[in-house]
């Protein structure tokens, strides 16, 4: 790392994946920082540096005692032991000691008083709750929710129809004919121990998989405009049964609950639904499969006026991102699951689910939360579509309310061409929130929006506004440049006044 390198890092200040300190002088401290980095994907520490990002510096003599002290941290002090990379920067103001620690392959590390800690923004936390020290046995491969055994479950209470389907459809002959005994065969197909089903088995194949895991649903709600705390709803089902019956359950729900469009087609003919089948289909099932099964919450599909949200428990394990996803990147938290669901859901593995969602439909924003421990596949709906239900919605007197932050139908203005092509719904997201805070960069706006895909939002919030003429450079020189910010321009503020008088 160079000395503008350096400096260049430290002046983005201190996140989840880069800390700074100025000394260290404690082994137990310096072993729970590493320990966080080593839980949570990896990062740097770097010494020599106060909490400001201004370079404090180390002596020579400071340094060898701080490579000691990391190395009796790193191997006496973390169990498993981590092995930290360290490399010294020369400055004007004096060395600063870079260490890199690698994302763990041997999760969880702890301390010496047995302690779990993991990252929480730029600052570290300790790991209490059971359900979150099972998620990182899950991601070190000791222990998988999806082949917990269900206590009181036998094959009794198999749904022998469904799974005689599938036993047949799968290895070509009927379960009867392979010469095993119930208990057998779904001990040897991973799905109970020859006594208890585990959770694959009773999700899978179980009748009334809620009588031992109520929570494993699918809970959906039609709201008549766009904010979650609406008091009103236009339509609402929890959806029960094995991860196929809720699958059917919830692709009808919101099949129901969207427009079908003729998009050119004859009047005569079957509407097509507003937003792709196949992405929907990829986003349940993706829903289904991959959330988290050590936390007692149900999947949420909430169809709003303006968007569908399917939100599933369990934010993306390791150091997956949204961006990662999106390019067929995948971790399989519940493989035994998997490996029969695909042969029952329309799920193709590889993890080409979202990128096939994806190419269908563009305008799906992924959101990892793992604040709130979910993640959150939004697919935005077609503005003719939405904007067609709030206008019935004003005719009639009522309040659809508003989305936070607020999305602006289309205007034409009366003294200012149409843009062209419309304005999509993130553009006018982006549009509020400048026209709210002056001047954002891709990371302020990601902040606000809670989004944390960069690519995301350049390529489908601020590409289009620039190429539109509703936003500009601060920087025009120079796009690329780390300062770069963005405001709106004159036509973005008419486009924005001329749609509030419209609404008044």
């Amino acid at each position: 790392m160079t000395p503008s390198e350096l400096t260049s890092q430290l002046a983005r200040g201190e996140d989840s994946h880069y800390q700074f300190k100025r000394n260290a002088t404690n082994a137990d401290g310096l072993a729970a920082e590493l320990a966080a980095f080593a839980n949570s994907g990896g990062g740097w520490l770097f010494l020599g540096v106060d909490d400001d990002g201004s370079i404090a510096g180390l002596a020579a003599a400071d340094v060898r005692r701080l490579n000691q002290l990391l190395s009796n941290a790193a191997s006496q002090h973390v169990r498993p032991p981590v092995h930290p990379l360290t490399e010294n920067v020369q400055t004007n103001q004096g060395i600063v000691m870079v260490v890199e620690v690698p994302d763990g392959l041997a999760k969880p590390y702890l301390d010496n008083q047995g302690r779990i800690w993991v990252k929480q923004g730029a600052d570290k936390r300790h790991v209490t709750s059971r359900e979150e020290m099972q998620r990182m046995f899950q991601r070190s491969a000791l222990v998988y929710a999806d082949v917990v055994p269900v206590a009181g479950s036998s094959t009794d209470d198999i749904d022998d129809k469904a799974f005689s389907v599938y036993f047949e459809r799968r290895y070509g002959q009927t379960s009867e004919y392979s010469g095993l005994t119930r208990e057998q065969l779904m001990q040897n197909l991973g799905l109970g121990d020859g006594q208890e089903l585990n959770l694959s088995g009773v999700m899978l194949f179980g009748r009334n998989p809620q009588r031992w895991r109520p929570a494993f649903e699918v809970k959906a709600v039609a709201f008549p405009g766009k904010v979650l705390h609406d008091t009103r709803y236009l339509d609402s089902e929890d959806i029960k049964g094995t991860l196929l019956e809720q699958f059917r359950g919830a692709f009808a729900f919101i099949k129901r609950n969207l427009h079908h469009v003729q998009r050119g087609r004859g009047f005569n003919t079957p509407g097509e639904l507003e937003i792709p089948e196949v992405a929907l289909e990829e986003l349940l099932v993706n829903a289904l499969i991959h959330r988290d099964y050590f936390t007692s919450a149900s999947i949420r599909v909430m169809v709003f006026v303006d968007r569908v949200e399917i939100v599933s428990p369990g934010n993306l394990p390791d150091s997956l991102s949204p961006e990662d996803i999106r390019q067929g990147k995948t971790i399989r938290r519940n493989p035994t699951l998997t490996e029969h669901a695909s042969h029952i859901l329309p799920y193709r593995g590889m993890g080409s689910g979202i990128p096939r969602a994806l190419e269908a439909w563009p305008q799906i924003d992924l959101v990892d939360d793992p604040a709130g421990n979910q993640f959150s596949a939004v697919a935005w709906r077609p503005e003719a579509e939405w904007a067609a239900d709030a206008d019935a919605t004003k005719a009639t007197g009522e309040d659809a309310g508003e989305v936070t932050p607020p999305v602006t139908p289309p205007v034409t203005p009366p003294v200012t061409p149409p843009v062209t092509p419309p304005v999509t719904p993130p553009v006018e997201q982006l549009l509020v929130l400048l026209a709210e805070h002056g001047e954002l960069s891709n990371s302020g706006i990601r902040e606000h929006l809670k989004l944390k895909d960069r690519t995301h939002v350049r390529e489908h919030y601020i590409e289009p506004a620039l190429a539109q003429g509703l936003v500009e450079y601060t920087i025009p020189d120079k796009p690329n440049s780390r300062l770069q910010k963005y405001r709106l321009t004159a036509a973005g503020q008419a486009l924005l006044k001329t749609g509030q008088d419209q609404k008044e």
